[in-house]
């Protein structure tokens, strides 16, 4: 049995939400002090599989609304498919693009903005394509009883890094969205560079 070694939950509260009830789980990463939040529907805990999303915060697609990306557009659909489902966790994980923080994101929008796709611009800004880690979702979703898994995902790396702490993803459930223009080379570098599982693009 996997220990959560860097995960701390500190409160929970009910939590209606356009999408419907969540109750929402505050933690805390010990060593960072960084925090994140879980949103679960119905009873997640024991045997029987759970749909779940481990959503990067994505300010710019979640808040903003921004064209340059499908985050916004995963997460509603998410959140959505969660309460249809009628029992699901949604892990909203402090990763802002791709781990690089809100300020080198929007450096990285600028340079795509003259021409380089979205990871020459994580690498001309001195960081690796995804640097992304998924102990601390991981390890929320262990803190929630949650063992078997329906993950909605198209990142390859996303299910990796999840199977190695003792979670069973018994399915990958696809995540895709409506195509939009703004996005597009964003959508097909996701594909082509870091092989996201994306049949549209």
């Amino acid at each position: 049995m996997y220990i959560c070694e860097l995960m701390e939950r500190v409160t929970s509260a009910n939590l209606p939400t356009r999408y419907g009830d969540f109750t929402i789980y505050g933690y805390v990463n010990k060593k960072s002090k960084e925090h994140h939040i879980a949103l679960t529907v119905g009873d997640v805990t024991g045997g029987l599989p759970v749909l779940v999303r481990v959503h990067s915060e994505c300010f710019t697609g979640d808040i903003l609304g921004s064209a340059k990306c499908d985050c916004g557009d995963q997460y509603d659909k998410a959140m959505r498919a969660i309460q249809k489902e009628g029992r699901g966790v949604l892990v909203y994980l402090r990763q802002e693009g791709r781990g690089i923080g809100l300020i080198n994101k929007l450096k990285a929008y600028s340079l795509q903005d003259k021409g380089m796709d979205t990871v020459d611009a994580n690498l001309a800004l001195g960081f690796s394509a995804d640097s992304r880690d998924y102990t601390e979702g991981a390890e929320i979703l262990v803190d929630l009883g949650v063992k078997k898994i329906r993950l909605m995902t198209n990142n390859p790396q996303k299910i990796a890094g999840l199977e190695k702490f003792g979670l069973e993803i018994i399915e990958r459930v696809i995540i895709e969205t409506e195509q939009k223009e703004h996005c597009k080379n964003y959508m097909q570098t996701k594909k082509n560079k870091m092989g996201h599982m994306l049949a549209q693009y």
